[in-house]
């Protein structure tokens, strides 16, 4: 706590001003009954002026001397001046349907009302049980952490351990001392009345969402999706918040029936018991939580509400709109009815051109020439060299791939050339061209049109022949590579 944040909240804090108050023991006491120590989490104005009223009267009536009483002002005085928004102690709205005001004590409440309860002076301070706590949460926080898997389920097998050696030496029934049960007992009060004052700080956070969310639909002007798209940004963030998912992890809780029915056996069993003196209203505690929870709930439901009742606006000023325009259009047509209108357009021609029918061509079938292809043989058949029809040569195009993917082995891209200097053409150009027409999935021919170069081939006669040609490139594609060819 450094000097400028101290300043700020000495000018800024709504609790810090409330103890700064001059009525500060007032308020904290009738504040506090009404709100924190009866759980009230919205009250009507005319009942809170009668119990403000009644509270007032009794405060007078103890600290009452020779002089003027020490609290001279009304109930609605009073109650006005807590409300204002200059103080915010506390909050004053008008739910939906009603027309009477309700009332609800703030965080800063809370806040000034936990501090002073802590400046008194305690006959009994337990520790043993926080102690015990911080090392269950202790091992439960490493276990978590921790990234070996396993962790956990040595964890659960060090506590079955310790059971079964409680079991095992159990010889009977003993109770736990009295001073046990009361330093658990004030660690159990404690946190309960903790909780329900953080439900406020919960609650205020999300209203606070919401008047922001009130005032950009106000000051709007843009489209609809980039303003949905803002605030439901702002709504994720506060779900997906630690704050948030804590609240929901402890909601989902609540609703469980096994769980609360599990909560309300355990609480009635402690309010029963007469080793010590339990506060009876701890009996209901669980049912406190789940109506401030809800009302919680129910200021997120207003985040939806609102923007439904935008969306519900902006149809309704955008059909208001095409109205308009449907009416402007036909006030144009009945001011333009009995107009002449000034029209004009061009022709191509001021006569049309007429085309006789005989200046038209008649149909022409076209001419077929037959091709006649078991036609006569001459006597002198016998002549005809059939034998060149069987000497074509046939190049085996799995042998060139083969030699392809020998030279793509070690490497991801080769040169025709070196392919032919291992495996040189001995079926001439026939064979040089079956290379450039291969079409394989694990590699491609690329032909470099930039470049040129010299090959010697040998026809299937022995002869041989230089032919020049532009540059090739094997290339091994990613089929090859996943195939591992």
């Amino acid at each position: 706590m450094d000097h400028e944040t101290a300043a700020y909240l000495r000018a800024r804090s709504g609790a810090w001003r409330l103890l700064r108050a001059d009525t500060a023991p007032l308020i904290l006491h009738v504040l506090g009954q009404i709100f924190i120590v009866d759980n009230v989490r919205t009250i009507a104005e005319p009942d809170l002026l009668a119990r403000i009223d009644d509270l007032l009267y009794a405060a007078n009536a103890s600290s009452a001397g020779d002089g003027e009483p020490a609290y001279p002002r009304s109930a609605r005085a009073y109650l006005g001046t807590w409300a204002d928004p200059d103080q915010g102690w506390l909050r004053k709205y008008y739910p939906e349907g009603s027309q009477v005001a309700h009332y609800d004590a703030t965080v800063d409440v809370e806040k000034a009302y936990a501090f002073v309860s802590g400046l008194g002076v305690r006959s009994f301070i337990g520790t043993q049980s926080r102690l015990q706590t911080i090392v269950e949460l202790l091992r439960d926080i490493v276990a978590g952490a921790d990234p070996d898997p396993t962790s956990q389920l040595r964890e659960l097998q060090r506590r079955r351990d310790e059971l079964d050696a409680q079991i095992a030496s159990f010889g009977g029934a003993t109770p736990t001392d009295a001073v046990v049960l009361l330093d658990r007992y004030q660690h159990l009060a404690s946190t309960a009345r903790e909780l329900l004052s953080d439900f406020r700080a919960v609650e205020e956070n999300f209203r606070a969402l919401d008047r922001g969310i009130r005032a950009d639909i106000a000051a709007w002007d843009g489209s609809k999706g980039e303003l949905l798209d803002q605030i439901l940004g702002e709504r994720h963030a506060i779900a997906e918040s630690d704050q948030g998912r804590s609240f929901q992890a402890f909601y989902d809780f609540l609703l469980s029936r096994t769980r609360r029915d599990e909560l309300t056996d355990l609480l009635d069993r402690l309010v029963k018991l007469d080793v010590i003196d339990v506060d009876r209203s701890l009996g209901r505690v669980h049912f406190d939580w789940l109506d401030a929870a809800e009302r919680t709930q129910q200021t997120v439901r207003a985040l939806s509400e609102q923007l439904r009742r935008f969306l519900d606006d902006k149809v309704w000023l955008e059909n208001r709109r095409v109205v308009e325009l449907l009416r402007s259009l036909e006030r144009t047509a009945l001011t333009l009815r009995d107009t002449t209108p000034d029209l004009s357009m061009d022709l191509e021609a001021s006569s049309p051109r007429v085309f006789l029918p005989f200046e038209r061509p008649l149909y022409a079938p076209p001419t077929f020439d037959g091709v006649d292809s078991v036609g006569p043989l001459d006597d002198d058949q016998d002549s005809v060299e059939w034998g060149a029809l069987f000497e074509q040569v046939y190049v085996d195009a799995a042998r060139l791939v083969t030699s392809v993917r020998d030279a793509l082995s070690a490497r991801d891209q080769v040169a025709l050339s070196q392919v032919l200097a291992a495996h040189p053409v001995s079926q001439g150009v026939a064979e040089l061209v079956a290379y450039l027409a291969l079409t394989e999935d694990d590699f491609e021919v690329l032909i470099d049109d930039t470049g040129s170069e010299v090959v010697v081939v040998t026809d299937v006669d022995g002869r041989v022949r230089t032919v020049r040609m532009p540059q090739v490139l094997l290339v091994r594609t990613r089929a090859g590579a996943v195939t591992g060819r």
